[in-house]
């Protein structure tokens, strides 16, 4: 078999032997190396650099209505109310003294306290029903799972506004109006389908190994969900769990509608200050910074946990 030369001409279909040989210039070189080597480097640095101003701006533009309302907090009702807003005027704590009922006497606890007990109430119940049923779903699939997990996700689709006269009339019913008790089930059943969701997809990701290892050494399914399961997807059980406290904490329609005085929560508590008469817009921040402090606080102990949570399964 002859070799092909580079005076020969190459026959169709035949693949070159050596590849080409590029002219060893210094002109040549520099040319490559500026329309090629040298714009890949430079574009991932112009990237990093429009991503990074990309985000400080989306952060400012959410932070800045936080940051005004509790600059606001802190100015007098005269102040809060002029037009335009006064950047410089004194600073004073009165709103957060009328929060907590310097003038009028009402203190904010007990609704605080109707809160914090109907939104830890709710979410450990959430959770002590959504991580066996996404153990079913999940690790141990039953048939038509997908038809379960959709008949879940379509009870979040109907208006809480359409079935605040069946709650109302249902709780008028059984003597659960103003109480806190009636308000945990049904903020356990307003956070059970997307918890069941969210579990899901973190159950998913726990090795078969292990629980193959849990039932060989003879555990049952408490045992495995609470030595094995639970320890793995610690990181996704804390994600669901702030996230249903604070959709329990902000909730306002239903506490609104099926309270009164004794099982009032914070948020029916701040609006209360809402008026007709006489200014109330300074009281108002005060009361939204101190209800949103738990919920921030919260955040701020489990964020490593939530984060990792949140990208479970986001990479392969």
């Amino acid at each position: 078999m002859s070799t092909l030369t580079p005076a020969e001409p190459r026959k169709p279909g035949l693949a070159r032997s050596t590849p080409p040989t590029v002219p060893n210039t210094g002109s040549g070189r520099r040319g490559f190396g500026r329309s090629g080597r040298g714009k890949s480097r430079m574009d991932p640095t112009r990237n990093n650099t429009a991503a990074g101003i990309a985000a400080w701006l989306l952060a400012l533009l959410f932070v800045a209505p936080v940051l005004w309302m509790i600059l606001t907090s802190f100015h007098s009702e005269t102040d809060a109310a002029t037009n335009p807003p006064s950047i410089g005027a004194p600073l004073t704590l009165d709103a957060y003294a009328e929060f907590f009922g310097a003038s009028s006497g009402v203190s904010p606890w007990p609704p605080l306290i109707n809160s914090a007990t109907a939104s830890v109430l709710s979410t450990v119940l959430v959770l002590v029903l959504a991580i066996p049923a996404a153990y079913a779903l999940s690790i141990r699939p039953i048939k038509k799972w997908t038809d379960v997990m959709f008949f879940f996700l379509s009870t979040k689709m109907l208006p809480i506004v359409a079935a605040v006269l069946p709650l109302f009339l249902f709780a008028k019913t059984i003597g659960g109006l103003d109480n806190i008790w009636f308000l945990v089930l049904m903020y356990t059943s307003m956070n059970l389908p997307i918890a069941v969701w969210m579990m899901r997809s973190f159950l998913a990701e726990v090795p078969v190994e292990m629980l193959e290892a849990s039932q060989i050494d003879g555990a049952g399914l408490l045992l495995t969900l609470r030595a094995v399961v639970a320890p793995v997807a610690m990181p996704g059980i804390a994600a669901t769990a702030l996230i249903c406290f604070i959709f329990s904490w902000n909730e306002l329609l239903l506490a609104r509608v099926l309270t009164g005085v004794m099982a009032g929560t914070a948020p029916v508590f701040l609006t209360g200050f809402v008026s007709s008469q006489g200014l109330f817009l300074a009281k108002v921040c005060a009361a939204a910074v101190v209800i949103s402090l738990p919920v921030l606080f919260a955040g701020f102990a489990a964020q490593d946990k939530l984060v990792q949570g949140l990208s479970l399964g986001a990479v392969k």
